[in-house]
């Protein structure tokens, strides 16, 4: 996206009222959660290319992964400049569930128009997938889906009710509810992004890698 545009939408944003915040599912619900990554080797996430050569690009596989868990305060740090596009996916597929995450991205200097994202159904090889946008244009619902044999966006950036996402180098906490064929954003404090029409009900959840620094903490799944 142009920078002139990111920047015409944050600007809007600070125009339009936001909704009082309410609380998230974690915070009114702390039972019954998984912490994804409580194994701090990453033992149960796989690494998966994204783009059409179906697999990492020459030299990137057998390179440092751009992901790194620090086992003191359990913060994922993706590297996203060391590779080109990837996700990192965890190995459980699941139905129902809502998925917590906060995230931040690492400042750098201008606007840059910083690009990741938190995948809450996604299938095995990442051709199909749904994903709750980050960066500065704010958080939203935005996914690939088959048609005809051809990959077919939906992106929902238009029907986002407000950006609530915080600038970069501050945490913002996602909470994504994925049930039958409904997904719904929250974003600090208020849904923000909702989809009817997902064709995955069992899927992967992961996260994506594409050109910046992210962090990730408190990545936690409940199975509804």
């Amino acid at each position: 996206m142009p920078v002139s545009k990111l920047l015409a939408l944050a600007v809007l944003a600070m125009l339009v009222p936001q909704a009082t915040p309410t609380p998230g599912a974690l915070e009114s619900g702390p039972a019954g959660w998984v912490d994804l990554l409580a194994d701090r080797t990453l033992g149960q996430w796989v690494r998966v290319p994204l783009g059409p050569a179906g697999k990492l690009p020459a030299g990137q596989a057998d390179a440092p992964s751009p992901w790194s868990l620090n086992a003191a305060d359990g913060v994922l740090v993706c590297d996203g400049t060391k590779v080109g596009h990837e996700m990192l996916r965890f190995a459980e597929e699941v139905g129902d569930i809502i998925l917590h995450v906060e995230w931040r991205f690492t400042k750098v200097d201008g606007e840059p128009p910083y690009n990741s994202g938190v995948y809450p159904r996604v299938n095995a090889d990442g051709s199909t997938w749904f994903q709750a946008q980050t960066g500065p244009a704010g958080g939203y619902l935005f996914g690939s889906v088959p048609v005809d044999g051809k990959p077919q966006r939906v992106n929902l950036r238009d029907k986002m009710t407000e950006n609530r996402v915080k600038p970069a180098g501050e945490w913002n906490t996602y909470e994504i509810r994925a049930a039958g064929r409904t997904l719904a954003l929250w974003v600090n404090g208020a849904v923000v992004s909702e989809y009817a029409d997902c064709p995955l009900t069992r899927a992967y959840v992961g996260l994506e890698a594409e050109g910046y620094r992210i962090e990730f903490r408190n990545l936690k799944l409940k199975k509804l």
